[in-house]
């Protein structure tokens, strides 16, 4: 791909060594400079990863990463993967064979996007694939998906926000939507309606429930559980990949240092684990005007920060219930109970005023009820585009 030539002068060249990784995590900064609401990630979480050994997403991957050069200037990047795992799972959940990926697209015009686009299709298309479905960076679990809706405000923690005409010049590619993911904000000092609160109250005498908050003394073992909640609740949805046992040990490492125990609970019935819910403060509030930097001082500032994080919004990024009662009333009342015990933490700890849930796939019909039941309201749409190879 090495000097790949189009008519308007730019090049496609396949990063190779620390200097061009450099570049490549570079240009996102740059690009997004004048976005009021992109929020900068930083630098440091990227170089971890897109660098094998560090993040275990690379003992099941491949992956080539492209800087577009026009007139020896860096103007545009993606990255082509092909996840192992995914390529073992049910064609009808929207992975299977055949099925590889890109993401972290930046471009600066239309031009850029198709070529880098056309780049990573040659790339898979010689690496046996038969479709290419994107943008997934790099991982289903970590920011699926291409911002369409929700431009006007900055994403929360953990979650992507790119430029508008890039859905446009994606669609011109000959890309179709695969599936939209739907996040949705609410006020959370006022309370919820009367009905939630009906439904707690009676789970509240239901001895069967116990709804505990996450223990961090023992958050390997914690982690554990939830995630093996989250693999078998989980395990029939559309993108579904399985988490590895290195990958369950390096999410817990990652998230201990921002869960606040009050903000994330477990469900038991019976003495059995049946329902988690992760909230996560709103870390982007800290992180908007760091420039994707931690020294010399912005890590102090994050550490300060997490131990009372006063005002910030809280996202729910995952919520599972175990197979046996999805789809029953106990589903739903174990989730309202969760997240009314996870609002009261943030508004009588923290002072939270918002919070989002999501991401949350368009067809997930209990979600988007229990969304509904809550009075919140659809505040982004990301999509996910598939292509035949």
């Amino acid at each position: 791909m090495q000097g790949r030539n189009l008519a308007d002068k730019i090049d496609i060249v396949p990063v190779s060594g620390k200097g061009e990784l450099n570049a490549f995590i570079d240009l996102t900064y740059r690009l997004n400079a004048n976005d009021p609401n992109w929020v900068p990630p930083l630098r440091a979480d990227m170089v971890e990863l897109l660098t094998p050994g560090r993040n275990p997403f690379h003992e099941h991957a491949r992956m080539q990463l492209f800087l577009a050069r026009r007139d020896g200037r860096d103007v545009g990047r993606i990255s082509a993967h092909i996840d192992e795992l995914a390529l073992e799972q049910p064609v009808e959940q929207g992975m299977g064979p055949g099925t590889g990926n890109w993401g972290l697209l930046e471009a600066e015009d239309e031009a850029v996007a198709h070529a880098l686009m056309a780049a990573a299709e040659d790339w898979l298309r010689g690496q046996g694939m038969t479709r290419s479905l994107g943008p997934i960076s790099l991982s289903i679990w970590e920011e699926p998906g291409l911002l369409t809706m929700g431009h006007d405000h900055p994403p929360m923690v953990m979650m992507g926000h790119h430029n508008a005409a890039y859905e446009g010049w994606v669609e011109s590619a000959g890309y179709e939507v695969a599936k939209r993911l739907l996040t949705y904000d609410l006020e959370v000092g006022d309370g919820f309606p009367s009905i939630v609160n009906r439904i707690v109250k009676s789970g509240e005498r239901n001895e069967a429930i116990t709804i505990r908050n996450v223990d961090k003394g023992k958050f390997a073992e914690e982690a554990e559980i939830i995630i093996g909640i989250l693999n078998e609740a989980w395990s029939k949805n559309w993108g579904f990949v399985p988490f590895t046992e290195t990958e369950k040990a390096y999410g817990a490492k990652k998230l201990k240092p921002i869960i606040l125990e009050g903000a994330n609970m477990i469900a038991e019935v019976d003495g059995e684990p049946a329902a988690f819910m992760i909230s996560l403060p709103d870390l982007n509030e800290k992180l908007k005007d760091m420039n994707g930097k931690l020294l010399p001082f912005n890590w102090a500032k994050i550490l300060w920060w997490l131990r009372n994080p006063q005002g910030a919004g809280f996202r729910v990024p995952l919520m599972g219930v175990v197979r046996k009662y999805q789809n029953t009333r106990l589903a739903s009342q174990l989730a309202f109970m969760m997240i009314e015990y996870i609002r009261r933490y943030a508004v009588g700890e923290h002072g939270a005023k918002r919070a989002e849930v999501g991401w949350v796939l368009e067809d997930n019909k209990g979600m988007i009820a229990i969304a509904d039941a809550i009075a919140a309201t659809q505040n982004r749409e990301y999509r996910i585009y598939t292509k035949p190879l």
